[in-house]
């Protein structure tokens, strides 16, 4: 385990004790947003994202050492293990590395140079090796054997350079350099498939297309390979094969004569039959890699961002799932998210029953004292708006567009038909749209991460690191924000640090039955919830109404004792400490450093009492798109429209203008300089202002831009 923490230390840039400590703490089952907020004095303060690092990297180098050892035992048994090899074994550094000193001893399914060996030609094949002799036609005749169903000299040859083929595909040095080569010089070409031309059509931009394949970004990479499965392409991948052979040639060739010229025609094929295909498969394998690496990283950063949007808060919401003829459905909804009433309008063609669908909401608006509109940005959405924005309300009321994404995901779910066993999914989703506005994280945590559709070419990407990031993600955003221990749903809990989902619905069990948490100590009191739940969880449970004012922060209950000393020092309450910005400063924080508690946990400390339960995300803002602008005949090229950034890719961000349709900002309309990362210049959810550049109305595509926006 040691070699681990050096190794992971290193590569990381950290410190060995760093390491060290973070992974006792992960074995003993603390969790990631647990060590990161609560035991920095362990781990050097390091952040989530080093911690996840560490975790990650451990898995893998357990799972290099779990194939060392198989790989060990299996040379064993075949009684070939020298010391000279298995020193090589322990030393290989990666699992290419592994794989590379193995092939010579994998076992085998029936190959053309395992039959050359079984008919007993592998001394013939040693001769040719030596490249000794200028006849090697006369060696061979010794091995023509009617016995051993080798009937000509030829046939003799043959099987020689298929066992000599296999000796090059399996030398860990050949492997190495052609690998190096590839890795330098190989190009992805793509062709179209013959006669898929039309069908294929969404590919036609790599319908002849050619780049060094690890330099071509993820998204082509991902798309090149989606349109290989569907067959509409056909992709290749190699460097020029000429100089390939070459490199074997200066290896495996040592003589010039006619045994050299037995060799020479062997490393051709072994290239082109065994090693070209097994190493393209491997070069094909690591772009994939990356490039899924970073489809994910772009995907759990646009979670993030929509989880971590500015929620309205508690307000009476009228929201409503918009529709043309199956109508405009209407849920009231109390500050606290809870169903009150619902209705269905058709203000819409085919029935345009405007002037009582803006009675009804007249109606509704006095008698549920709504405060803020929700409206749902599909189908009918601009129209739905626009008619809000017509009505003339007795007071101000905040009308906002929801992105509705996934939203029809949670209300046909078996968690929306356990909320509200009674509602059709039409309700559900109106209500879920009405909740995304006063609380964009506690609602979104209720639907697949995947299905939210924030990322690129998802379910290309292996599903599994996907999942795991999007999980961490998830995690990570629900214990920076804090949750409400008597409010929130069962979902939300389930994220908490240490919590899960069976003692998410023990909690929302307990507090039904007993009725709202007085203090973080109650929580001791649920079932199967014991001292080391109650560790990794208290500090991100906020208890609103406790009499303790530590219970609503993020001051974790083992560090109350602290608080308590320092408000004793002061002679005052913790209450005060808290509201007297004059008393915090009075406080030394050397005076309470202890061998547990340094300074990093110290001054969290204070910040905390500073501003108590603060939430992290952004305060809410208002926006509204451009008036007149419904369809993408509305367009003109130089206009310019605000909008919502709305899913952020490798070569750009879409944005939402108010129509049907989303504009594209491409990478290279985002800034006058070379842009690599989107997300270095928006953000989703962004509320931006951008230039039209070009409209293709036959594809309906919109091309928008960054550069120059309010200059004329």
């Amino acid at each position: 385990m040691q070699n681990y923490f050096s190794k992971i230390a290193k590569e990381l840039n950290i410190g060995i004790d760093q390491v060290q400590n973070t992974v006792s703490l992960l074995e003993q089952g603390a969790t990631v947003p647990f060590i990161a907020r609560y035991r920095k004095e362990m781990t050097g303060s390091l952040d989530e994202t080093e911690i996840m690092g560490i975790r990650d990297r451990l898995e893998k180098l357990k799972e290099l050492d779990k194939r060392r050892d198989t790989i060990l035992n299996t040379i064993r048994e075949q009684e070939k293990l020298t010391p000279e090899l298995e020193k090589q074994i322990q030393e290989a550094q990666s699992m290419t590395e592994l794989e590379d000193i193995y092939l010579p001893y994998k076992p085998k399914r029936k190959t053309r140079g395992t039959i050359a060996r079984a008919k007993g030609l592998e001394p013939l094949a040693k001769i040719l090796m030596t490249q000794n002799y200028d006849n090697p036609e006369r060696q061979a005749e010794r091995f023509v054997s009617a016995k051993n169903d080798i009937n000509s000299v030829e046939e003799a040859l043959a099987g020689a350079r298929d066992i000599i083929a296999e000796w090059v595909n399996e030398n860990k040095f050949a492997r190495s350099k052609i690998r190096s080569l590839f890795l330098r010089k190989a190009t992805i070409e793509s062709r179209v498939a013959k006669g898929k031309e039309e069908a294929g059509n969404k590919y036609e931009n790599y319908f002849q297309w050619s780049e060094p394949i690890m330099k071509s970004p993820s998204h082509r990479i991902l798309a090149m390979f989606r349109g290989e499965k569907e067959g509409f392409l056909k992709i290749k991948v190699g460097p020029p094969e000429e100089e390939t052979i070459d490199i074997l040639e200066k290896q495996f060739i040592k003589s010039d004569n006619a045994s050299a010229n037995q060799v020479y025609e062997a490393i051709r094929d072994g290239y082109k039959r065994l090693m070209q295909p097994s190493i393209e498969t491997e070069v094909r394998a690591q772009a994939k890699e990356q490039a899924d690496e970073y489809a994910i990283r772009v995907f759990a950063d646009n979670l993030r961002q929509l989880l971590m949007a500015a929620p309205l808060g508690e307000k009476n919401v009228l929201a409503i799932d918009p529709g043309f003829v199956s109508g405009c459905k209407l849920v009231c909804l109390d500050r606290q998210g809870k169903l009150l009433y619902n209705e269905t309008i058709f203000p819409h063609p085919p029935q345009n029953e405007v002037k009582n669908s803006i009675n009804k909401i007249l109606q509704l608006v006095n008698a549920y004292k709504i405060e803020a509109i929700a409206i749902g940005n599909g189908t009918a959405g601009r129209e739905t708006e626009g008619m809000f924005r017509r009505i003339r309300f007795d007071r101000d009321i905040t009308v906002v567009m929801v992105n509705e994404s996934g939203a029809s995901v949670y209300s046909a779910s078996s968690l929306a038909r356990e909320e509200f066993p009674d509602y059709d999914v039409t309700v559900r989703g109106a209500v879920s749209i009405g909740r995304r506005l006063m609380d964009p994280l506690a609602e979104l945590v209720k639907i697949d991460p995947k299905s939210i559709g924030v990322g690129q070419y998802q379910h290309d990407i292996n599903q599994s690191e996907l999942s795991k990031s999007l999980d961490d993600t998830v995690i990570s955003c629900v214990n920076s924000v804090g949750v409400e221990v008597n409010t929130s749903s069962k979902q939300l809990l389930s994220y908490v640090s240490g919590v899960g989902p069976a003692l998410a619905a023990n909690i929302v069990d307990y507090r039904n039955k007993n009725g709202a948490f007085t203090s973080r100590g109650d929580l001791k009191n649920v079932p199967r919830l014991g001292e080391k739940v109650f560790e990794q969880a208290a500090g991100f449970l906020r208890v609103r109404n406790s009499t303790n004012p530590l219970d609503k922060s993020a001051v974790h209950p083992e560090s109350y004792y602290i608080v308590e000393r320092m408000a004793k020092k002061l002679d005052c309450s913790i209450g005060d400490m808290m509201n007297s910005e004059d008393l915090r400063k009075k406080i030394n924080l050397q005076d309470f450093v202890t061998d547990k508690t340094g300074l990093p946990t110290l001054e969290d400390i204070m910040h905390e009492l500073a501003k108590p339960g603060r939430d992290p995300r952004e305060k809410f803002g208002f926006f509204e798109f451009a008036k007149g602008i419904r369809t993408i005949d509305d367009l003109e090229i130089g206009m310019e429209l605000p909008g919502i950034i709305t899913n952020i890719t490798a070569f750009g961000a879409f944005v939402d203008i108010g129509i049907k349709q989303n504009g594209l900002i491409h990478v290279s309309n985002m800034a006058n300089e070379y842009v690599s990362d989107p997300n270095q210049y928006v953000k989703l959810n962004q509320k931006i202002k951008a230039k039209v550049v070009d409209i293709d109305k036959l594809r309906k595509r919109i091309q928008l831009s960054l550069k120059d926006v309010g200059k004329q």
